[in-house]
């Protein structure tokens, strides 16, 4: 009885107004966590340029564990995401690869169900990508890659040594990925006062 009622709580909480930065939101609270399963999918990827591929994804994601009852949204409603990683990849023999995803994702309309209009118009859809890409140019523009680095990551061990005089140590996630200097954090230190 007192995990149904758990369960419960967890639904009205999820649709109760929240605050974040001024911005009145429903939903998941900030800093929770999903994780789901995605079955078998076909990934399809087309060359533009040299350095540049064109990508499509399609399956269905199962989520691990059971949502709370009466919480989430009404099925039928849609969502746009836009989606900015790092892919890693390893060749493992001639037709297999081992592959990673880690990044960002953000919401650029949602659709309700029993209806065929989007939260924003394609014109605000677009704006609201550019500004997510702008923010995110900044971010990476403001890093400075002589600071010591932390793992985004929640899952990232803690720094064992110390880094290099010259050259600070990067730390990466755990599970053996190597991901690239840019989706790692940096961590300002503070100079000890003279």
């Amino acid at each position: 009885m007192a995990a149904k009622q758990k369960r419960s709580e967890a639904g009205a909480s999820y649709n109760e107004f929240k605050e974040y930065e001024g911005r009145r939101y429903t939903g998941m609270k900030i800093g929770r966590s999903h994780n789901w399963i995605y079955d078998a999918g076909q990934w399809t990827e087309k060359k533009i340029t040299p350095d540049l591929w064109q990508i499509s994804y399609a399956v269905t994601k199962r989520r691990k564990g059971k949502a709370p009852e009466g919480s989430g949204v009404p099925v039928g409603t849609a969502y746009h995401w836009y989606i900015v990683a790092h892919q890693n990849v390893e060749k493992l023999n001639a037709n297999e690869y081992t592959t990673s995803l880690f990044g960002l994702k953000f919401k650029v309309a949602h659709k309700r169900a029993g209806t065929e209009k989007w939260s924003a118009t394609p014109r605000t859809q677009r704006k609201r990508m550019i500004q997510f890409l702008r923010d995110t140019i900044r971010d990476l523009e403001a890093s400075d890659d002589a600071m010591p680095l932390e793992a985004t990551a929640t899952d990232a061990p803690a720094r064992t040594s110390k880094p290099a005089a010259r050259r600070p140590a990067r730390t990466a996630p755990k599970r053996g990925i190597k991901h690239p200097p840019s989706m790692l954090k940096r961590v300002r230190r503070r100079r000890a006062a003279r």
